[in-house]
C-alpha cells in the first residue's frame, strides 16, 4: 500500500480480508440496487462490492487516492467517481432510488456525516457504516445506559440500529487507537415513525442532554413546563438518558 493515511481526513485504511468478506455478506449487494460508498480510500471494499453491485457511486474528498481507486476497480464494473466532501454531496442528485450507503467513516466527521444522512433519509433504504466503537455504541444504546445521548435519539427515532460486530485496530492500516464496529441502519417508513416536528424533536433533544445531569425540569424549562410533562406522563425529576425515544416525541409535539 503506498498511500500513507493522512491526519487531517482521519484515515485508517482497512485491508484486513476476512473483515472485508464480513462486511459484505452483512451487505448481501443485488445487482438491480443502487450503491453508495462514502470514503472508498484505496478501494479494498469497493473492489468486492462493485463486481456485485454492478455500479457503484463513491464520494472521495481525498483526490490524491482516485488514480489508484480507479485503477484497482478497473473492469469490476461502472464506478462513479464524486471528488469531494460528502459534507457537501447532494445525495438527491443521484438518479436511482432508493440508496444503499455504505462505508467506512472517518472518525473525525462520523458524528456530523450521520446528521447530515438524516436530512436524505426518505431517499435511503439502508446504511452500512464502519464507525469508532464509541460511537457505535451511543448509536444502539438503550435508555438508562450511560451511553445514550442526542445520536441514540435522533438515529434511533428515524431508524432500527443495529451494531453487527468489531473490528480491532490491527485490521486497518495505520491503526487506530480504538476498536471498531459495523453498523447496520435501517430508516424506518414515515408512515411507522411517530409524527412530530423534526426541528422541535432535534431542539428538545439538544437542549436535554447539553445538561444532561440535570433533571429535564431544568433543562427543558423553557419550552415545556411541570404541568405538561406530568400531563403527557413524564416524570419532570427524570434526567435525559431515562427518556425513550417516544417520550422526547411526546414533549416535542407539546
Amino acid at each position: 500500500m503506498s498511500h500513507r493515511g493522512k491526519r487531517c481526513f482521519g484515515q485508517h485504511f482497512l485491508h484486513e480480508k476476512a473483515v472485508l468478506h464480513h462486511i459484505i455478506a452483512a451487505i448481501n449487494p443485488k445487482t438491480s440496487e443502487h450503491f453508495v460508498e462514502i470514503g472508498p480510500g484505496l478501494g479494498a471494499l469497493t473492489a468486492l462490492l462493485l463486481p456485485l453491485a454492478q455500479s457503484v457511486d463513491a464520494i472521495e474528498i481525498d483526490r490524491d487516492l482516485i488514480p489508484e481507486l480507479i485503477n484497482r476497480c478497473q473492469n469490476l464494473g461502472t464506478l462513479r467517481v464524486h471528488a469531494q466532501d460528502v459534507l457537501q454531496f447532494d445525495f438527491s442528485a443521484l438518479d436511482i432510488m432508493p440508496l444503499r450507503v455504505v462505508g467506512n467513516l472517518p472518525y473525525n466527521i462520523s458524528t456530523p456525516l450521520l446528521f447530515y444522512l438524516i436530512s436524505y433519509i426518505d431517499l435511503i433504504q439502508d446504511m452500512h457504516f464502519m464507525l469508532q466503537l464509541e460511537v457505535a455504541e451511543r448509536i444502539v444504546a438503550s435508555p438508562g445506559s450511560k451511553t445514550y445521548g442526542r445520536l441514540s435519539v435522533m438515529l434511533q427515532y428515524f431508524c432500527e440500529a443495529e451494531l453487527l460486530f468489531t473490528v480491532g485496530p490491527g485490521a486497518f492500516t495505520p491503526p487506530p487507537k480504538v476498536d471498531s464496529a459495523i453498523v447496520r441502519l435501517i430508516p424506518r417508513l414515515q408512515e411507522k415513525r411517530q409524527l412530530c416536528d423534526v426541528a422541535k424533536l432535534s431542539e428538545v433533544v439538544r437542549l436535554a442532554f447539553g445538561q444532561r445531569r440535570k433533571t429535564i425540569s431544568n433543562s427543558l424549562k423553557k419550552i415545556i413546563s411541570n404541568e405538561s410533562l406530568l400531563a403527557i406522563g413524564i416524570d419532570p425529576k427524570l434526567r435525559p438518558e431515562q427518556l425513550s425515544v417516544a417520550e422526547f416525541v411526546q414533549i416535542a409535539k407539546n
